[in-house]
């Protein structure tokens, strides 16, 4: 496996993002290793906060949680997936799929020794996240999940998630930096209006250096299953049998602005019975990334259900 590895100077001075790297070696399912990228703040023996970014973001995207979990008392861990931030990039999109995701992921907490997980994940970060819970439900305590799903093939895909499989996988430019800051509400009807800086766009697409270390990036979107026969759907469809009997607290915490995932919160309060009685809430002026438009309030949600379900 032919991996890439994103130069440290492209993530120098970058704003708000002044965490330590810390990195473990994984397998990388062919005999060889991949090194993966975490961020780690807080007490060592406190709770563990698990946050997963999705595609195409890094740890970046949680820069504003980070100090007001931490803050209240927790130990966050926040890694890059393997084809994003700081972790290694296989240079090749048939070195990605959905199960190698799971297993590099699987093999970070293994290496970590991670307990009392709180979960929280969004996009990509829910599909892989809740398939580790599914995987290792003794870890977590509790699970926090926003735009997100754990899509089985089974139902109808809209033809806007369609169109961003085929223009990730086709289209000449990839540029991860404006994809965040399009997906902004803050932008106008003629996307002449972003409220990100442009030190902001830069970090995410500091990962990236040129295209050939996006092709993690750009599959990403084409390992969803939208059919039942896709490669994924069987090993989904088994963690819905262990999330349906999951009865530890879940929360949903979406946002109003993102046409991708809206509905997604009703499904797992419909099927996931840790989700009864819980304090769901709709995160309001926020898009597909609301750790990146509401993140102080994300946090603050995340702390006080943290609190609440402690007692």
């Amino acid at each position: 496996m032919k991996v890439l590895r994103t130069p440290d100077e492209r993530f120098e001075n970058l704003p708000g993002y002044s965490f330590a790297p810390h990195y473990v070696e994984i397998p990388d399912g062919e005999g060889g290793n991949l090194r993966i990228h975490y961020v780690d703040e807080g007490t060592r023996d406190a709770d563990v906060v698990l946050l997963i970014h999705g595609e195409p973001t890094w740890s970046f995207l949680y820069r504003k949680m980070i100090p007001i979990i931490v803050k209240a008392g927790h130990r966050v861990i926040a890694p890059d997936l393997v084809g994003f931030g700081r972790s290694d990039k296989p240079a090749s999109r048939n070195d990605y799929s959905f199960q190698r995701h799971v297993d590099w992921m699987l093999s970070l907490l293994d290496k970590l020794k991670l307990t009392r997980i709180t979960l929280v994940c969004q996009d990509w970060g829910g599909l892989i996240g809740l398939r580790l819970v599914a995987a290792k439900p003794d870890l977590f305590d509790r699970v926090i999940a926003a735009n997100t799903g754990l899509p089985t093939g089974d139902g109808p895909i809209t033809d806007a998630f369609l169109a961003w499989q085929k223009y990730s996988k086709e289209a000449p430019h990839f540029e991860v930096g404006a994809i965040i800051k399009m997906s902004n509400p803050a932008f106008s009807k003629d996307n002449s209006l972003p409220i990100l800086s442009d030190e902001v766009v830069a970090a995410y697409d500091a990962p990236f250096p040129d295209d050939s270390y996006k092709e993690g990036a750009r599959i990403f979107p084409s390992l969803v299953p939208t059919k039942p026969e896709d490669p994924s759907a069987a090993a989904n469809r088994k963690a819905w049998e262990v999330l349906s009997a999951f009865k530890k607290p879940f929360l949903t915490a979406f946002s109003d602005g993102d046409p991708i995932t809206r509905g997604g919160d009703h499904v797992f309060q419909k099927r996931i019975p840790g989700t009864q009685g819980q304090p769901h809430t709709t995160i309001k002026g926020a898009g597909h990334f609301l750790q990146e438009d509401k993140g102080e309030e994300f946090a603050e949600v995340t702390v006080a259900f943290i609190a609440k379900t402690s007692a």
